[in-house]
């Protein structure tokens, strides 16, 4: 599949007033943001960094003849209504399931494998108990999960100074949150409570006694998250991960053919196909802040351009801490955005392979190995990587999420042989004592790549080459600030209303005609695409125009 590019700037000063939005960044949320608004009717312009648009969700070469999605891996958080809105699947998405969702290898030769059909049968080997405990677990979290899942596409109610007659509308929207959540029984509620304020370990320990069920569940709360399993708030990143569906089944997670790039290259074809200019190649400078307003922005090649409105995709603290004037934002929101928290202790790799991995606790080729490969067998084990990592930047025993796309998609990798993604938690966003990350990435390569012959020995000898991208790298590269994959931790104090800062969560900047269509607005990472349609509503309500 060959990248979007569409067209370079123009080395030259002039004003172009030929537009009504100006997008900042190609990743997927702007792509989404801008086809929503050119189906509107207006005219929009999307500037991106790179040479082709995509963001962290991107395919790319990576070793002679072997592609993979790069950054971000696996799908399952697009929102269906996006899908269907951008006609994704007609613009050539292609999305397959894995054919088991999750496999947990473990000590002397036992395993766990979690997909339809098979999770109670495996999780009933540890523990009858737990096996009979899964349906009521799965059930009530889907109900919590459901609840927040109407929130996605939604505008949090913000919490802005003003008039009471301009509070009205918030107050309107506050109140069917609460009808939602009144609707909730006690028991729902209560765990509503539990999951945004408890830890996964401690909302787990409080349901299952093997260590197998609660890794299997607890990965999820420390994907994207620099803490530990038992850290508080935890079990919302848990419950986060639970929103998304494939191909209409709630919480399946699979491959876009063609790799994460495939999606955003469909998102590109609909932009262009409704009139969008993309434009690559385009480093954003500044944006100009006149009158109180935004509407122009400098390039990197001195060319300015203008619209009626700026549109940033970017991660908050890159907009307002490198191309706003400080001086035209208040006080107090400069200074919640230098406290927002970045930094995922993500290290990512991809890797090149001449065959498939054989895993000592279920050897051979299987449909184990199309499923998310998670090396970490127990709650403790994730706990002791955050601890190691917070002291020395790194864990020498870290938790891996492998998973080898080539399986379901044979287009990344020369016939006969393979493409993983290795999704490797701890490691420090930076390095204490002066260090540069730019001196250890291959030092921390080598220690995810021994983790793997721990678990499938011979793993080392099958690897033809491999890409590893710090925190620093994912920083320089995708914009990922601390290699945060969601744009801003999943933290109470930054979700919902308060994302990315209280009095803005409506996707409107202190600076009239600046609006953020970014995952550091609700309702936060993950490749979901529901930023970007939230803000083109917000947007288009202040055109006078409706979301069609």
């Amino acid at each position: 599949m060959t990248a979007l590019t569409a067209t370079r700037p123009q080395r030259h000063g002039q004003t172009r007033l030929d537009r009504d939005i100006l997008i900042v960044g190609g990743g997927h949320n702007g792509l989404v943001c801008a086809a929503y608004l050119a189906k509107a009717g207006l005219k929009v312009t999307v500037l991106e960094r790179r040479d082709v648009v995509g963001g962290a969700a991107v395919t790319e070469e990576f070793h002679p003849g072997f592609r993979n999605s790069v950054a971000s891996y696996t799908v399952s958080l697009l929102n269906p209504k996006i899908i269907a809105d951008l006609d994704l699947h007609g613009h050539g998405l292609e999305i397959v399931e894995r054919k088991i969702g999750n496999f947990l290898p473990l000590e002397h030769g036992r395993y766990l494998l979690a997909g339809d059909g098979l999770t109670r049968d495996e999780v009933a080997k540890f523990s009858t108990r737990d096996a009979e405990r899964l349906a009521e677990y799965g059930a009530r979290l889907e109900v919590v999960a459901d609840t927040l899942r109407s929130l996605v596409l939604e505008t949090p109610p913000n919490l802005s100074e003003g008039s009471w007659l301009g509070a009205l509308p918030e107050m309107m929207k506050a109140a069917n949150l609460g009808g939602r959540l009144g609707a909730m029984s006690m028991t729902a509620r209560r765990d509503l409570l539990d999951l945004f304020s408890k830890s996964a370990g401690d909302w787990l320990d409080g349901w299952f006694e093997s260590d197998a069920i609660k890794a299997l569940f607890g990965f999820d709360s420390i994907v994207g998250n620099f803490a530990s399993p038992y850290t508080p708030g935890s079990a919302y990143v848990l419950l986060h991960h639970l929103f998304g569906e494939v191909n209409g089944k709630k919480g399946a997670w699979g491959h876009a053919i063609g790799g994460m790039g495939a999606i955003t290259q469909a998102m590109a074809r609909c932009c262009e196909a409704r009139g969008v200019e993309i434009r690559t190649g385009c480093p954003v400078r500044e944006v100009l802040v006149t009158d109180g307003g935004a509407g122009t922005v400098v390039l990197d090649s001195g060319e300015q351009l203008s619209a009626r409105a700026v549109v940033s995709n970017l991660n908050p603290k890159l907009l307002f801490g490198s191309l706003v004037d400080p001086a035209a934002l208040p006080t107090d929101f400069n200074e919640r955005i230098r406290h927002y928290k970045c930094g995922s202790g993500t290290f990512r790799m991809n890797v090149a392979l001449d065959r498939l991995p054989s895993f000592t606790a279920l050897p051979g080729p299987g449909d184990h190995l199309t499923a998310g490969i998670i090396m970490a067998p127990s709650l403790a084990y994730m706990e002791q990587a955050y601890v190691d990592a917070r002291r020395q930047g790194w864990s020498t025993s870290p938790i891996i999420e492998m998973l080898i796309p080539s399986t379901l998609d044979p287009t990344l990798a020369p016939e006969g042989q393979h493409v993983a993604s290795l999704f490797c938690q701890h490691v420090a966003p930076e390095l204490s004592g002066g260090r540069d990350w730019d001196d250890h990435r291959d030092e921390v390569a080598q220690v995810m790549l021994d983790t793997v012959e721990r678990w499938a020995p011979g793993f080392r000898d099958s690897v033809l080459g491999y890409q590893a991208l710090t925190p620093k790298d994912l920083e320089r590269t995708f914009g990922l600030v601390g290699g945060d994959i969601f744009h801003g931790a999943l933290s109470l104090d930054q979700l919902f209303s308060a994302r990315p800062v209280l009095g803005h969560a409506d996707h409107r900047s202190p600076v009239k005609r600046l609006y953020q269509c970014g995952a550091g607005t609700h309702p936060g990472g993950g490749v979901t695409g529901a930023p970007g349609h939230n803000a083109a509503r917000e947007i288009l309500k202040d055109f006078g125009k409706r979301m069609g």
